[in-house]
């Protein structure tokens, strides 16, 4: 093979999800339902933020960009694990592993900081409320989304840089649906040493930090809350931040179970296991999460369906 960009390797060979042959078929219909659901869900929700002059607030500003970021996401790397259930070889090309690599960490570090941003808004509401008019002005709204996009800019260079300069001799077949970090570390015929502390602190920074801003923007939010005299104004406090608090659960739960460890200590099978849920489920969930338990939303369902049957 021809030597290109520290690799001997041109192309690699995804070994998928599984190499049960009973399995591709239906392992096929059910993701591209989910692939599916998550798309209409996210666009469906960036819709309704747009038509509905209510749903013009720095709350529906943050999720109308995370539900732009997630079906982007899931674009990544889905079509590619789709076409895997149905080919006997699933071939992607050394620059286009790494392109993947590179709007996988993109994607994900952007929305780690979107929902960073979501507690931020939420503490502002509900700490200081007559301020937040103020605080959450569409320039500090923009401004915190383009740091959120500057940051997954540089860390994504960071991975995807490291990752270029390693060298892959003769194995190319990745043990996984995805060019993910570990598997490739894990082919990697020189020392990995340098990319392991870079992901150890890129993935510590963009987790660690991130969940202790959440953390300390909910401690104020609890502690404003429970002194809120009325039950009915606690309970509505509450629910304003409940869907929040599921959607970085899931996610910041999922990404520091997979990269908060050395790529040694990962088995594929694990890692498969992993990816599914933090690749695959939290972008489902997330238009679910936030318009199932978000009065806001419905209201905004039922005027549109209205004015379409109008």
């Amino acid at each position: 093979m021809v030597f290109e960009n520290g690799s001997f390797v041109t192309e690699f060979l995804l070994l998928g999800l599984t190499d049960q042959p009973d399995l591709q078929l239906p392992l096929f219909l059910l993701f591209l339902v989910i692939y599916m659901v998550t798309v209409l869900g996210n666009l469906g929700m960036v819709t309704l933020i747009v038509l509905n002059s209510h749903l013009h607030t720095p709350m529906y500003f943050f999720l109308f960009n995370l539900s732009f970021i997630d079906p982007c996401y899931s674009s990544v790397f889905t079509p590619k694990m789709l076409v895997n259930f149905i080919s006997k070889k699933n071939v992607i090309s050394y620059m286009g592993c790494m392109t993947q690599l590179y709007f996988l960490c993109f994607f994900c570090i952007s929305e780690c900081y979107v929902l960073t941003s979501m507690a931020y808004d939420r503490y502002v509401a509900i700490c200081t409320p007559l301020l937040y008019n103020v605080t959450m002005s569409l320039k500090v709204c923009s401004s915190l989304i383009l740091g959120s996009c500057l940051m997954a800019f540089f860390d994504a260079m960071a991975v995807t840089g490291c990752m270029l300069r390693l060298t892959f001799c003769d194995a190319n077949t990745i043990n996984h649906y995805l060019c993910d970090i570990h598997p490739l570390l894990q082919l990697s015929c020189t020392s990995t040493y340098i990319n392991e502390l870079v992901v150890f602190v890129m993935a510590g920074i963009n987790v660690v930090v991130p969940s202790l801003t959440i953390f300390v923007s909910y401690s104020f939010i609890l502690s404003s809350i429970l002194r809120i005299s009325s039950t009915g104004g606690r309970s509505k406090a509450f629910s304003t931040c409940s869907s929040h608090i599921i959607a970085i659960s899931l996610f910041f739960g999922s990404g520091a179970f997979m990269y908060l460890k050395p790529s040694s200590s990962v088995s594929m099978d694990e890692g498969k296991i992993s990816s599914v849920f933090y690749t695959n489920t939290v972008p489902l969930l997330n238009p679910l999460i936030y318009s199932l338990r978000n009065k806001d939303v419905k209201l905004a369902l039922r005027r549109t369906l209205s004015r379409r049957q109008c």
